[in-house]
């Protein structure tokens, strides 16, 4: 019986991350005509509005919270790392936007330790160690200019790391659901102000696709918070990579996109580690959280 619910459980992570990446696609694709906040914005509003059945269901009561200065500073790191994914999506190579994504496991037991006191084990330190060289290679040092939505990337991976450890300091009294929704309220409003300042226009079409990103989008959550209530996250880790394969090939297909050696190596050693440091944390029964922020 557990071995039918890890392969059930690495299915639905695989076509999670598949969802993740249509996400992106979207965005590559509106990101030519949206600004990048107007984008954030619309992916937030929509995500509230899917909450609206449960709260009716609900009631305004399942709303109390005693960490309410948490959810408010989850919201606020967790949208400006959403605002650095989604022009990270719309500025970078598919399959490096998506590698990017899966540094966070590098910052989040730096975090951890810095906030929470946990110990990082030998393992985990290695796995960050070359995890970060091979950050390194795909920056690319030699080149005569630095990509800056790269640092972009890596900038909105170490606030995604954060906004995930906030997430460990409420689930002792807060449930999945209410977690997710104070997200959803807080990210649409503080969004909200960004996107009012850009002065973007809206048109028909471009509102159908930001519907279909924030489907895309919630289903990859769902199917993500699926799969980590069949088995242990650090057995489903190697899973998780599986966007980076998918947004190359499709990068390739669709925009022609090829790497080079040194992203090609850099994505090689930032996988393995990723995989090892997720790994190497241990195991603690946890509810699952889905988080819009990654």
């Amino acid at each position: 019986m557990k071995t039918n619910n890890f392969l059930i459980g690495a299915l639905l992570i695989l076509v999670s991350e598949m969802f993740l990446v249509l996400s992106g696609m979207v965005i590559r694709q509106v990101s030519a005509e949206l600004p990048t906040e107007m984008i954030v914005f619309f992916r937030n509003l929509l995500g509230l509005l899917l909450f609206m059945p449960w709260l009716l269901r609900k009631g305004t009561a399942v709303l109390h919270t005693t960490k309410l200065r948490f959810h408010v500073m989850r919201a606020g790191v967790g949208v400006t790392a959403m605002t650095c994914l989604f022009y990270t999506w719309g500025h970078l190579p598919l399959a490096q936007a998506a590698l990017l994504k899966q540094t966070a496991p590098f910052f989040m037991p730096l975090i951890a330790f810095w906030w929470l006191k946990e110990r990082i084990n030998l393992q985990v330190k290695l796995a960050i160690l070359v995890g970060f060289i091979g950050v390194v290679f795909i920056i690319n040092p030699r080149e005569t200019a630095v990509n800056v939505g790269i640092l972009i990337a890596l900038f909105g991976a170490c606030l995604g790391a954060l906004a995930k450890v906030t997430v460990r300091r409420m689930r002792d009294t807060e449930s999945p659901q209410l977690i997710v929704f104070y997200f959803a309220f807080f990210a649409a409003l503080l969004s909200a102000i960004p996107a009012w300042l850009s002065g973007a226009g809206l048109t028909l079409i471009q509102f159908g696709w930001l519907i279909v990103l924030a489907a895309t989008s919630t289903v990859a959550q769902l199917l993500l918070s699926k799969a980590y209530g069949m088995a242990q996250a650090g057995q489903l880790a190697p899973y998780t990579y599986g966007s980076v394969a998918m947004a190359a090939v499709l990068g390739w297909m669709v925009w022609g996109e090829v790497l080079g050696l040194n992203t090609l190596l850099g994505i090689l050693l930032v996988s393995c580690a990723g995989i090892v440091a997720m790994i190497g944390k241990r195991e603690v029964p946890v509810k699952p959280v889905t988080d819009p922020a990654l």
